[in-house]
């Protein structure tokens, strides 16, 4: 018989709801618990601060010497991700290789669950394998639980090749933490709905990949100022947006900013061609 070792171990993320007989409460009394829930996981984040610097510094480094950053989770871990990776060319301008997200089951996972992709140990380097990764590059492995073999198999294969790792989890002294380098551990203790870590957990790991692609953004000089300058204009609302970045900066008029970011493709283009030499 298999033993399952999550059982003998101490896992926040699966004890039971702070709330009993969710399924008698009114739809306001679900919102509002969910909500109250909800407003500490800030406060677990803040918590950590230390250990997303930490982390945020070594891959700010990494990706300035030309090294890449990839988050590699299952399920709601490996969603968040693919999400934050997706969004960085379009939000700074960097290629779609800069920042790679992986998910267990492969893309088809991001909309469907793919049955026990998690738990293979192997696979997760042999994902990463497909990129070329080196040791250059810097690994994160998201997972709420901490316990994904998924995870932990690729962050010891990416150690014992020399790359930088890292980790975003939910629960304290984890084995996937225990195999990252630069662990960042937000513990936002038991979740509304019993075990659902795509609420409190899955917010709290949003938070810190928000912190930690944005800063590191910054670093690599991909913001001026307190603007996107670099970002991709995909879409009228977004052109919009970078007349008016180019009008603030430089003062031109509306005609001359629009001008010049139709002629340049760029915020930042746009404003530099506006500066005498």
């Amino acid at each position: 018989m298999t033993e399952i070792k999550e059982l003998h171990m101490e896992i926040t993320t699966e004890r039971d709801s702070n709330y009993k007989d969710l399924d008698k409460m009114s739809v306001r009394e679900i919102l509002e618990n969910i909500n109250r829930e909800d407003k500490t996981v800030p406060d677990a984040v803040e918590k950590t601060i230390p250990q997303i610097e930490k982390l945020a510094t070594a891959v700010a480094e990494k990706m300035a010497d030309g090294g890449r950053l990839f988050y590699i989770g299952a399920g709601t871990s490996g969603r968040l991700g693919v999400v934050d990776a997706s969004e960085c060319p379009p939000t700074f301008g960097v290629p779609f290789d800069w920042v790679i997200g992986i998910i267990a089951g492969g893309d088809t996972a991001i909309r469907k669950a793919v049955e026990f992709a998690e738990d293979d140990t192997e696979q997760g380097w042999l994902d990463l394998l497909k990129y070329d990764i080196n040791e250059g590059d810097v690994v994160v492995g998201i997972a709420a639980s901490g316990t994904t073999p998924y995870v932990i198999g690729a962050l010891r294969k990416a150690n014992e090749n020399g790359l930088i790792t890292g980790c975003v989890v939910c629960n304290s002294n984890s084995p996937v933490a225990a195999e990252a380098q630069f662990p960042v551990e937000v513990v936002v203790g038991p979740e509304f709905l019993s075990g659902s870590t795509r609420m409190k957990s899955g917010t709290a790991q949003k938070l810190v990949l928000n912190m930690l692609s944005t800063a590191v953004m910054i670093k690599l000089g991909r913001v001026k100022g307190n603007k996107m300058v670099d970002m991709q204009l995909t879409n009228h609302k977004l052109f919009v947006r970078g007349v008016r970045m180019i009008m603030k900066e430089t003062g031109l008029d509306q005609t001359t900013s629009t001008q010049l970011l139709e002629r340049y493709g760029s915020v930042r283009k746009a404003i530099n061609a506006s500066v005498p030499q």
